[in-house]
């Protein structure tokens, strides 16, 4: 007896004889193995998503080659944060928080390259956690625009710079996620200690908000949301107090060192930098500026204003002063 063949389908898991199957069964199997011979084909071609990628990583670039040079580091001598340069005569934008131990409202400023400014603070506005100050310099500097209130949605891609942890120059993304009904704005983007006072800003480098706090329950870290307080509020702010004016520095807002016979300067007490020069000191004479920090005297390092001062209570005739301005340390001799 003559056995008849029969062809075989693979499957997954073994072959099924063709004669045990029925016709519409053997069809369908058949349309199974075209769909799974046929090569995949992605609905974007590859090169459109490698230009999308490509795109928002220009985007980043441009925002932060554009803003980063107006955005600086704040500090009180107790605590740093964040600001942004919100004017080229040098107006900063920061948080209330940021500045609020400040002895007379006088600041340590510094830009993302390293050059140091005396600021004063003009206005505050505790509720919406916002303040303004005035660099004391006739420098002029770049500065950040601050975006339509109607452009602000969420969903929208968002860039924040600061300086977290000292970390001057430090750029995050996220989207904005909502926009609470106090018109605070909340975001993805990593924010830490010292983004405060920081900016928010969308695509075109235009500032939407100012970072303020993170959501940290228990205080158990950062749990990847962020707080920011609106452009809104920040322009009818910053329209309110720009054209106010710094008042002076006195000894009663900041220990001054002793000015008989003496340096001629006053200094933040916990840094040792320049607030203010007396004009024709000691101290003028050889060029010192605010934001000049004084390091040694006589190549011994100074630990704090004490230190000055007990050195200048001994009349000394002349001293070499090693000041730092810019990252950079010179030796000056000064003649008292």
């Amino acid at each position: 007896m003559r056995h008849q063949s029969y062809g075989v389908i693979p499957l997954k898991f073994g072959y099924l004889p063709l004669s045990v199957m029925k016709p519409e069964r053997w069809l369908l199997c058949a349309a199974s193995l075209c769909l799974l011979n046929t090569p995949a084909v992605s609905s974007v071609p590859v090169p459109t998503i490698l230009a999308q990628a490509q795109g928002e990583e220009q985007t980043s670039i441009d925002v932060y080659r554009t803003v980063s040079p107006a955005v600086v580091t704040i500090s009180t001598g107790r605590g740093s944060g964040s600001g942004t340069i919100v004017s080229p005569e040098g107006l900063v934008l920061t948080n209330d928080h940021v500045i609020r131990s400040a002895r007379g409202g006088v600041v340590s400023v510094s830009t993302t390259t390293g050059k140091r400014y005396t600021g004063q603070v003009i206005a505050t506005d505790r509720p919406n956690d916002l303040a303004l100050v005035r660099l004391n310099t006739s420098d002029r500097f770049p500065s950040v625009k601050l975006s339509n209130p109607a452009s602000i949605q969420v969903g929208q891609r968002v860039f924040a710079i600061g300086s977290p942890f000292g970390l001057s120059g430090t750029l995050t993304t996220g989207i904005l996620s909502r926009v609470g009904r106090n018109g605070d704005l909340q975001t993805d983007a990593a924010l830490n200690p010292g983004n405060s006072g920081g900016p928010l800003l969308n695509s075109r480098g235009e500032l939407i908000g100012v970072n303020k706090a993170i959501l940290s329950p228990g205080g158990g870290g950062n749990t990847g949301i962020g707080f920011a307080t609106s452009a809104t509020v920040a322009r009818n702010f910053i329209q309110q107090n720009r054209n106010r004016t710094a008042p002076p520095i006195t000894t009663a807002q900041s220990p001054s060192v002793p000015s008989t016979r003496g340096l001629g300067v006053t200094v933040d007490t916990g840094t040792l930098v320049v607030l203010g020069v007396q004009p024709g000191s000691p101290a003028a004479n050889i060029g010192i500026r605010p934001g000049d920090r004084i390091i040694a005297i006589n190549g011994r390092r100074l630990r704090g204003v004490q230190d000055l001062q007990t050195f200048l209570a001994r009349r000394p005739a002349s001293a070499i002063l090693t000041v730092g301005r810019n990252r950079r340390l010179a030796d000056v001799r000064v003649n008292f």
